[in-house]
């Protein structure tokens, strides 16, 4: 029996942070090689970042990242001697360039495999950028047959991995940059079983974590064996260094005959066999509500972290969902980074005030309080007469004007002291439209865009759980939702009840279900047309609302591209 001592690293790089990404993969390499790792393997684009996006299209950032691949080549020798690494990074040839991983030993580059399939869908784009690879080469590693390949390329039964293991491998090393959505985890590990089980190959899955703009990475980094046995897991939303030592039951095969995809042998063999063996880690996954929190955490705080931000500001209307974020804010940037502002109008409930009041204190935030009425009433006195002279919606533009007024102070705040605003509406509101453009909408990330409203609720109970306490008053989920813009308002004055509208909504926007098939699944027609119309119309308020975490297979924005001027209607 054959071994080899595996290490997954699942680290958080920054686009664009050259030297911060190659420092990170020198640090955990050099710790690797301590714990006697013979083959360390870094997630997808290590090197620039992922997603580094039309970065690529500049020649002097391809460049760039190629000589940061060196200085990672050169400090194996002082940091990692004797440890393989395995890292993403930008290759270009003739002008072309490609998603690769460099195989690394004692300061050479020993071979470099460029990614074969290349998703372009969803948030995916990588055929505006990239050529793919065409060879399928076998590392040996450790006297060990070895493939490596590249996220996507693993999750095509008749893939690599397929022709890698035809070839000789007995282990696949897979690098990523896997997006998280709720519930992936669950299905990339059946898909890692089966690739591992039907090739008859251990799989070594390593991932990235942390956040990027919209997307957010969950690491759980995973190793099958040859049966498709899960042996170990890393933990979800955190850096971790896995270590899993692999025994490798099956005869070395012989040598590949004229035709047959390379063996470049990069490492002897392994001393493993004469280590006291590593105890396996398998993190147990976060739970759904769980894993969905932790996301929007990452999200925000590696959004403010890697932007360059420091204080977030949040309106704090006494509801459920500015109490959510405020709530998240805290937990990614500490109570000391976030300030809730308060600005009730002449129909602001003293419950509302209130629960803002309850909710600062229990988070331990600042809180000012700026009421709008003075900015209302002059408002309302320069519109009378326009307003009186015309014919429109009656009532819904004097409501908005309030929700701009706050839009204006909050912004007014974030230019005079530097804080970053966060946005506060759900996902069911940006899809009907129930938020106003420079008003509710106003800031600069929407840590609950793709968060629907049934969902924030679930949130708010798991925060409460996770403190032992309601850190989110109990009267705040309680009490019925209002945008209180007009007396005795409720949101159920404009829209159906949320427990209605979420299923429609995901199985319109999400699945991207026909009128018909929304019907047969027991909704009302009326209903659904009602629905549907409003999130056709609405599209020109989300092209113009900030980015936010995805937590969904299917969010607004990067996933979900629709035309603003389209006469189509299938309802």
């Amino acid at each position: 029996m054959r071994s080899l001592r595996i290490g997954l690293a699942q680290i958080n790089t920054t686009v664009g942070d050259l030297d911060g990404n190659v420092a990170k993969v020198l640090e955990h390499a050099a710790r690797a090689g301590e714990l006697g790792v013979d083959v360390v393997a870094f997630p997808e684009l290590t090197v620039t970042g992922y997603p580094p996006e039309d970065l690529l299209l500049r020649d002097h950032f391809v460049l760039d990242n190629k000589a940061a691949l060196k200085r990672i080549v050169e400090g194996t020798l002082r940091q990692a001697q004797g440890v393989v690494l395995i890292v993403g990074f930008v290759d270009e040839e003739g002008g072309e360039i490609y998603n690769a991983a460099a195989v690394i030993h004692d300061g050479r580059l020993a071979g470099v495999y460029r990614k074969q399939l290349l998703p372009n869908y969803g948030v995916f784009d990588e055929m505006r950028y990239f050529c793919a690879g065409v060879e399928t080469p076998v590392f040996e590693i450790g006297g060990i047959g070895v493939g490596v390949n590249v996220c996507e390329d693993i999750w095509s039964s008749e893939g690599p991995t397929r022709a890698q293991a035809l070839a000789g491998a007995e282990v696949i090393i897979n690098i990523n940059g896997s997006p998280f959505h709720a519930g992936k985890g669950r299905f990339r590990e059946e898909m890692l079983a089966a690739r591992a089980a039907d090739n008859a190959v251990a799989v070594c899955y390593v991932n990235l974590v942390g956040g990027q703009d919209e997307l957010v990475f969950d690491g759980g980094s995973m190793v099958f064996d040859e049966r498709g046995e899960l042996i170990a897991r890393a933990a979800q939303f955190e850096e971790e260094l896995l270590v899993c030592d692999l025994a490798v039951t099956k005869e070395k095969p012989e040598r590949a005959g004229d035709g047959a995809p390379a063996r470049i042998v990069v490492s002897g063999a392994s001393s493993s066999n004469n280590k006291p063996t590593v105890a396996p880690r398998v993190a147990e996954p976060l739970g759904a509500d769980a894993e969905v929190y932790a996301a929007l955490v990452t999200g925000t705080r590696d959004y403010w972290a890697k932007a360059g931000a420091e204080t977030a500001l949040v309106g704090l209307s006494g509801g459920v969902d500015s109490s959510l974020v405020a709530a998240i804010a805290v937990d990614a940037l500490g109570a000391e980074h976030v300030v809730g502002v308060a600005m009730p109008s002449r129909y602001s409930s003293e419950g509302s005030l209130a629960d803002a009041q309850r909710l600062a204190e229990s988070l331990g935030i600042e809180l000012l309080i700026v009421p709008i009425e003075p900015a209302h009433a002059a408002f309302l006195e320069m519109l009378e007469r326009p307003f009186a002279s015309g014919e429109g919606d009656s009532g819904a533009a004097e409501e908005n004007v309030q929700a701009r007024i706050r839009g204006n102070l909050l912004m007014a705040l974030s230019n005079k002291f530097g804080w970053w605003v966060l946005t506060t509406g759900n996902k069911s509101e940006y899809a009907v439209g129930y938020c106003t453009l420079y008003g509710d909408m106003a800031g600069g990330f929407a840590v609950l865009k793709d968060v629907p409203k049934m969902l924030v609720y679930r949130l708010t109970e798991h925060r409460n759980a996770i403190a032992g306490r309601d850190l989110i008053p109990r009267s705040v989920i309680e009490k019925p939702p209002s945008a209180e813009l007009r007396p005795d308002q409720l949101d159920t004055d404009s829209l159906p009840p949320y427990d209605q509208l979420d299923p429609i909504l995901e199985a319109y926007v999400e699945n991207d279900r026909s009128l018909e098939e929304i019907v047969a699944l027991g909704h009302d027609e009326a209903l659904v047309r009602r629905v549907m119309a409003m999130v056709d119309r609405n599209e020109y308020k989300r092209r113009q609302a900030p980015p936010g975490v995805k937590i969904t297979p299917r969010a607004f924005g990067r996933d979900r591209r629709l035309p603003l001027a389209n006469r189509y209607r299938g309802y």
